[in-house]
């Protein structure tokens, strides 16, 4: 990736839950190219697909084509649901995505550490790992992703680092929606291996009806940029959260 001149103001483009479906053909490229032109760097935090098929990556591999910004993302949950999203994952990168995974990249000066995340609760209501071996097993896939973030994490050395997840990593993003459903919207164990390598921002989706910003508790901004959120809060648009960060040499 190439590296951003000191002192350069880098624009990033951040959207969510594209929920691209085999008949989204035209339906997604005027958002992701309105979004290229105001920015540099697309980023997209999971639910790129609405269940997970072949078919509607490669209609989101054409909704992509010819955009001019370097793009970033990482997948949800949709993008896990039908089994292919090994596949889904090679057809974005074979369109130009850098599709995360516990990696991370440096992109015209800011570095970029994405995961999926998982779900579990936040703060004292936490699941914990006791009892069945399944509530075991649910903790446990929490915890391998706070690990894979953190590996992630630990590999960035610019002075401007986001965190892309689709699950949050706190509770004040997913507000807004049925009390009943928070622990299937994030975990605040994603937010420990933000607290021990610290970043510019967080940004997220999944919880449709959350609140659009929140932070973490060491005053970090972390952004739910869902689509259906932006369209609700932004009829007229833009359908995208901007941001601009100042890059900067690597330590």
């Amino acid at each position: 990736m190439d590296v951003a001149a000191t002192g350069t103001t880098v624009k990033i483009a951040a959207v969510s839950d594209l929920h691209c479906t085999k008949h989204s053909h035209g339906a997604l490229a005027p958002l992701l190219a309105q979004a290229a032109q105001a920015a540099d760097v697309i980023v997209m935090c999971g639910d790129l697909t609405d269940y997970g098929l072949v078919e509607e990556a490669h209609v989101l591999a054409r909704e992509l084509h010819g955009l001019r910004a370097t793009i970033v993302a990482v997948l949800g949950n949709h993008d896990y649901e039908s089994g292919h999203e090994t596949e889904v994952k090679e057809i974005l990168s074979n369109a130009g995505v850098s599709v995360l995974d516990g990696e991370s990249v440096e992109v015209h000066g800011v570095g970029i550490a994405g995961i999926k995340g998982f779900c579990g609760g936040f703060g004292r209501y936490s699941l914990g790992p006791w009892g069945e071996a399944g509530t075991k097993a649910f903790v446990r896939e929490t915890l391998d992703e706070a690990l894979k973030l953190e590996s992630a994490l630990a590999r960035l050395r610019t002075p401007q680092r986001l965190a892309l997840l689709h699950y949050s990593p706190i509770r004040a993003t997913v507000e807004g929606e049925p009390l009943e459903i928070f622990p299937f919207l994030g975990s605040s164990r994603l937010e420990e291996p933000l607290m021990r390598y610290p970043v510019t921002a967080v940004i997220h989706g999944h919880a449709h009806k959350g609140c659009p910003e929140g932070q973490m508790s060491n005053g970090v901004p972390v952004y739910n940029v869902a689509l259906p959120l932006m369209r609700r809060l932004h009829p007229e648009g833009p359908h995208f959260r901007l941001i601009e960060l100042t890059a900067g040499p690597a330590d």
